[in-house]
């Protein structure tokens, strides 16, 4: 039987439009299974936290324990409205079932409002520069952490790189004559934040749920108490500052669903990696947009403290390729 010859300028549309397709077919395949959408939550997280300076210099007039509260009672009052729209509370049967759940909780809490504090008021206070000095370290932090509490490991070049960047924190508690207490305490309780929450039974909503229902009983009595004291900023102030305090709801609740979200799913060294978005759009705002004193000293401990990080980040690197090559 004879086959109808086909036109030659149809039969090359046609063999362009399939090769095309099988083009897109073979770029995006691979793309939709390496990609992990927990990189892009993290990735979006560490930005908004990157930019919170530009949200507390509009509250720099309010006390930080205030604006600490506020962001406490407004980020429950708006968790619970979400979960009442999703009907998402049978994982409250499972705290009755697991009580060491509420307690290690209460530890992540008690860490995230120690971190939120510190972190206000050095925006407040003109120390952005040394906020971000405190995320820098906080990786390093998490090793720590991970050696004393977990008995991991560290290698020599691990030990080394960990030894630099703790050079140059000394290197400026010499010179600028005062220890980075804001850096360390940042970095330490993130840190410990992170490990609490990588090992966390509840999912991200409910997690942020349960902290905050634990420490909104003390954020509304010490708004109460400044009520009846005639030091509320809340009762006091204009129209929109009452707006700005209301919206650390949502500023506080949106970054910490998505960081929920992309610890769960991506390893703790992808997102050490990926923190240092943060302190960089930190250190930015800092000298940049606030003007705050970038001189030779603090110069040269933060590049100790970056080459520390780097050479911590590469000994990781070359130590993955061996293992896939190995592998």
């Amino acid at each position: 039987m004879n086959v109808p010859a086909r036109h030659p300028r149809r039969e090359a549309t046609r063999l362009r439009v399939a090769a095309a397709r099988g083009t897109m077919a073979g770029s995006f395949t691979p793309i939709t299974k390496i990609m992990n959408p927990g990189v892009a939550y993290a990735i979006v997280a560490y930005v908004i936290w990157g930019l919170f300076p530009l949200y507390f210099h509009l509250l720099n007039q309010v006390p930080a324990m205030q604006i600490l509260a506020h962001r406490m009672v407004w980020s429950l009052l708006l968790i619970v409205g979400i979960l009442l729209a999703l009907r998402r509370w049978a994982w409250i049967g499972r705290l009755r079932q697991q009580p060491g759940v509420l307690g290690r909780f209460a530890l992540s809490a008690t860490l995230l409002s120690c971190n939120w504090g510190t972190y206000i008021w050095a925006v407040n206070h003109g120390a952005v520069v040394e906020a971000s000095l405190g995320y820098y370290v906080n990786p390093l932090m998490n090793v720590a952490l991970g050696t004393l509490l977990l008995r991991e490991r560290l290698r020599p070049q691990q030990w080394f790189a960990v030894a630099v960047a703790c050079a140059g924190v000394l290197w400026m508690t010499a010179k600028v004559g005062h220890v980075p207490w804001i850096a360390l305490v940042l970095a330490f309780s993130f840190a410990g934040y992170s490990l609490a929450r990588k090992t966390a039974p509840l999912g991200s909503l409910e997690g942020l749920a349960l902290e905050t229902a634990l420490m909104f009983p003390l954020a509304l009595a010490y708004l109460a108490w400044g009520a009846t004291h005639h030091d509320s900023v809340f009762a006091s102030g204009s129209t929109s500052m009452r707006w700005l305090l209301v919206a650390a709801g949502p500023v506080t609740t949106i970054p910490l669903l998505f960081f929920g979200a992309g610890a769960r799913r991506i390893p703790l060294s992808l997102l050490g990696v990926i923190q240092y978005v943060t302190p960089t759009l930190l250190l930015g705002l800092g000298v940049l947009f606030y003007h705050e004193p970038f001189d030779g000293s603090r110069a040269v401990g933060f590049g100790l403290v970056w080459v520390g990080i780097a050479l911590f980040v590469l000994d990781g690197a070359l130590r993955l390729r061996r293992t896939s090559a190995a592998a």
